[in-house]
C-alpha cells in the first residue's frame, strides 16, 4: 500500500500525466470543475517547443499506490524569474492528487529534491508552469464556476498542501461583474463624463487590436505589458518568443471589440484583453479532446457565451494616473455591454494591489474568489 514515485520519461508516463485528472474529478462530486484540453496542457509541459524552457528546466512526477496513479507534479526551475529577481527560487506546479496526504508528501518531496539538485532554496508554487500563465491554489469561492485560464481544485487541495509544511506567499482574488441581477452593476456616470472629457481632442484614443496588423500589434503589447507589471510581485519579463507564443492562442478567441490599445497622442499607453469564458464550451466536450468532435461543439457553444474575464489590463508607468482607471472602466463597460455581456469577472489581481483593489471596491464590487501561492524553504541536502 506505500507510494511509488515514477519520473515521467516515456510518452506512456505523459499520458497519465495528462489524463490523471480525469481520474480524480467527476461531475457529480466536482460540478464546477472543467476538463481542461489536454491539447493545451501539453503544449504548457512541451520543453521542446514552447518558448519558456527556453529560460527554464522541468521535471514530471507520478505518484502510484499500487500501480495506479493518484498524483502529479511538475518541479519547474525558471532561470529568467531568479535572474530578475536575483534569488534562488523553485517552483511546482501542474499538482493534481487524491485525498491522499501520504502520496501529497512524496511529491512535494520529489519536487524539492530535484529542485535542491539545482541549489535553489525556495519551492514555490502552484504555477503552471510561471506566474504568466495559469496559477495558484483556490482557497475560497468554490462553488463559482472557474473562468478562462484560472484554476479549480477540491477544498481538500489545501488541506494537502498545508498538511506537506506549505505556508502562504501570496494571494490572488477575483472580483465579480453582473448586469442581470436584482441589484445590477451600473457604473457611474461620472466615470463616462470623465472619459467624454479626457477624448475631447483625440488626445486619448480607444482601439480595437488589429488583429490583421498582428505582429506589429503584438510588439506594441509586450513592450506595455513588461513595462507595466515590472514591479508586481512574482512578476517577471516575459521574453518575445513566449509573449508571441500565447498571443497566438488569445487570438483566436477573443472577441475582436474586447481586445484593445489605448493611444496617448498616438502613443500606446495600455492594452486590455476580455476573454469570452470558453470554459463553459470545454465542459460541453468532457473528454478534453478537440477532436473528431470537440472543435465543433467549441463552435457551437461560442455563440451563446455571455460571461468574460477581464484578464490583462496594462498601463505603462508614465500614464498611470488615478484618472486612467474610470478610462479603462468605462471603455469596458461601454464595450461589453454592446457586445451582449451580462456577467464578468475581474482576475486575477494581487491583495496588496491597492491601485486595483480600491478603485474595484469603491465601485461595489465584491472579492469572490480567491487563489493562494505557497512557499516551503528546501531542506539543505544532509552532510
Amino acid at each position: 500500500m506505500s507510494i511509488d514515485i515514477v519520473t515521467v520519461s516515456s510518452a506512456r508516463d505523459l499520458r497519465r500525466f495528462v489524463d490523471l485528472p480525469w481520474q480524480i474529478y467527476n461531475r457529480a462530486d466536482h460540478p464546477q470543475w472543467v476538463p481542461p484540453l489536454r491539447i493545451a496542457v501539453r503544449d504548457a509541459l512541451d520543453s521542446k517547443n514552447n518558448p519558456f524552457y527556453r529560460e527554464a528546466t522541468r521535471e514530471l512526477f507520478l505518484a502510484l499506490r499500487n500501480g495506479k496513479p493518484v498524483g502529479r507534479i511538475a518541479a519547474i526551475e525558471n532561470r529568467a524569474h531568479n535572474d530578475f529577481h536575483g534569488d534562488r527560487v523553485g517552483f511546482f506546479g501542474f499538482f493534481e492528487c487524491k485525498e491522499d496526504q501520504e502520496a501529497a508528501n512524496a511529491l512535494f518531496a520529489a519536487a524539492e529534491s530535484w529542485l535542491r539538485e539545482r541549489r535553489l532554496d525556495t519551492i514555490r508554487g502552484p504555477v503552471n508552469p510561471s506566474t504568466n500563465h495559469e496559477c495558484g491554489l483556490l482557497v475560497d469561492g468554490f462553488e463559482q464556476h472557474p473562468m478562462i485560464m484560472t484554476t479549480w481544485n477540491p477544498r481538500y487541495y489545501s488541506t494537502l498542501v498545508d498538511g506537506a509544511g506549505f505556508a502562504k506567499a501570496k494571494d490572488l482574488i477575483a472580483y465579480h461583474i453582473s448586469i442581470e441581477t436584482e441589484q445590477p452593476f451600473v457604473l457611474p456616470e461620472r466615470y463616462q463624463r470623465h472619459a467624454e472629457r479626457a477624448m475631447q481632442g483625440n488626445r486619448l484614443t480607444f482601439r480595437d487590436i488589429d488583429i490583421r496588423d498582428f505582429d506589429r500589434e503584438v510588439e506594441r503589447c509586450w513592450e506595455i505589458y513588461n513595462e507595466a507589471w515590472e514591479k508586481n510581485w512574482g512578476f517577471f519579463p516575459m521574453s518575445h518568443d513566449s509573449f508571441v507564443h500565447e498571443a497566438k492562442v488569445l487570438k483566436h478567441i477573443v472577441w475582436k471589440n474586447l481586445a484593445f490599445i489605448a493611444e496617448v497622442n498616438g502613443d500606446p499607453a495600455g492594452f486590455l484583453i476580455v476573454l469570452p469564458d470558453y470554459h463553459r464550451a470545454f465542459k460541453a466536450i468532457g473528454n478534453g479532446r478537440l477532436l473528431p468532435t470537440g472543435i465543433f461543439k467549441i463552435l457551437a457553444a461560442k455563440r451563446r457565451l455571455t460571461s468574460v474575464r477581464i484578464m490583462i489590463l496594462g498601463v505603462k508607468a508614465r500614464y498611470r494616473t488615478r484618472s486612467i482607471f474610470p478610462l479603462f472602466a468605462n471603455e469596458i463597460d461601454r464595450r461589453g455591454r454592446a457586445r451582449g455581456a451580462t456577467t464578468g469577472e475581474a482576475s486575477w489581481i494581487l491583495e496588496d494591489n491597492e491601485k486595483l483593489n480600491r478603485p474595484l471596491a469603491a465601485l461595489g464590487l465584491k472579492e469572490y474568489r480567491r487563489w493562494r501561492i505557497y512557499d516551503r524553504a528546501i531542506t539543505p541536502a544532509s552532510v
